[in-house]
């Protein structure tokens, strides 16, 4: 970098440290996470590999194990593949979430959320798979406020490397969502659905699905990209993928 001559402007040093240092984290930590995400993925994928899963599966979820939203002839299909720990995907949801509920509104695309358990690792108390499970429990109850439990899901997301949210706090956030039901309740605490996560997971694993956010539209995978100034996503990439499969 060139050197300006001439007195030193202190504000706007202090701005270009912090914008290079919210760079520096964007660049990180999607870096740390497809490193990792790999690594666990391999992991699991060696695990549980030949497994015959013969567990309880959740009401609410599709063949491959997503969560629908949305009416299912929209034509187009929006698969998001995301971790509850990854904030990455929480990135993802912030900057997306007005694109797909207006999508959704408008018949345009139903959204599929096939939520894993990949970062078990980044918490003492397996929350991804813990949070993936509670992700099930709400939707067999009906999906219309799925999307506001995923918000509050990702509001509410605990640092990595720490216990996660406990069961007591998935179950306060389920009720803030309006997932009031005993059931739900039930299905957290018991982790219902744990070995169902751990079963879907090994099964984007074997499509080649290593990290998270991972974005299809009627199967094509979606190139996600940042925005100008580093912060955050560029919403392009998806709206295209969208009008073009509804052909508009």
């Amino acid at each position: 970098m060139s050197k300006k001559p001439g007195r030193p402007n202190p504000l706007a040093a202090a701005q270009r440290a912090e914008r290079n240092r919210k760079i520096a984290i964007q660049v990180g930590v999607t870096a740390v996470l497809v490193a990792l995400v790999a690594a666990i993925g391999i992991g699991l994928a060696v695990r549980n590999s030949g497994s015959d899963y013969d567990g309880p599966v959740p009401a609410a979820a599709t063949e491959n194990g997503a969560i629908r939203i949305g009416q299912p002839e929209a034509p187009a299909t929006v698969r998001i593949v995301a971790d509850m720990q990854c904030p990455v995907c929480q990135q993802f949801e912030a900057d997306h979430s007005e694109l797909l509920k207006q999508s959704v509104a408008d018949g345009t695309a139903q959204i599929e959320y096939n939520i894993v358990g990949y970062l078990d690792k980044m918490s003492s108390t397996n929350y991804s798979t813990r949070s993936a499970n509670a992700s099930y429990c709400v939707a067999d109850q009906g999906t219309e406020k799925y999307p506001d439990w995923l918000e509050l899901m990702f509001r509410n997301q605990p640092p990595e490397g720490g216990a996660g949210l406990s069961d007591e706090q998935l179950i306060d956030i389920a009720h803030q969502a309006g997932y009031t039901d005993p059931a739900v309740d039930k299905c957290i605490s018991d982790g219902t659905y744990n070995d169902y996560v751990a079963e879907m997971s090994d099964q984007s694993l074997a499509e080649g699905i290593d990290g998270t956010p991972t974005v299809f539209v009627n199967g094509e995978q979606v190139n996600l990209t940042l925005n100008q100034d580093k912060t955050g996503f560029d919403t392009a990439a998806l709206t295209t993928a969208i009008q073009a499969a509804a052909g508009r």
